[in-house]
């Protein structure tokens, strides 16, 4: 993804540039990155249930998009990170305002990263809990593509 991980910057515009489309429509942004920890915000709004709160598909979005962040991160950038088990466990409701995900490494070995991740609202109580498992992978699966950048902060595939 970039050639010097410790490039905190290069890092988190890299990651913005390339977060995936579902990602983007929902609103995401990614304001921290490394392979032990990954930080991003959500409007509620526009993610919302037909009760008007939060809905938990979104908090599901949120928290893979960030751990797969983060095993990515772990798995370098010539080997591809795939997620295999997600949980979620959603504690109170949330209507308005943004909520926030971070994703703390559990684990990371050379075949597997853990993530742990805390989404909360606004006033910081607790919204979901989730933990993501990612196989790391030497070669993309079949179908897939190395995300790259357009240059205008679109998602663009690359062969």
């Amino acid at each position: 993804m970039v050639a010097d991980p410790s490039d905190r910057v290069a890092v988190l515009e890299a990651v913005n540039a390339r977060r995936g489309e579902l990602a983007e429509r929902m609103g995401l942004t990614i304001v921290e990155a490394s392979a032990e920890r990954v930080v991003a915000t959500m409007p509620v709004a526009g993610n919302r249930q037909p009760y008007g709160l939060l809905h938990g598909g979104a908090s599901v979005v949120l928290a893979e998009t960030i751990g797969s962040i983060g095993a990515m991160l772990n798995a370098g950038p010539t080997r591809a990170a795939v997620g295999i088990e997600i949980n979620a466990t959603h504690h109170r409701a949330a209507s308005s305002g943004t909520v926030t995900g971070v994703a703390t490494r559990a684990h990371a070995s050379r075949a597997l990263a853990t993530f742990d991740i805390r989404i909360t609202d606004d006033s910081g109580r607790l919204v979901c809990t989730s933990r993501l498992t990612c196989m790391l992978r030497d070669r993309i699966p079949a179908g897939g593509s190395v995300p790259a950048s357009t240059g205008n902060g679109d998602s663009g595939r690359r062969q």
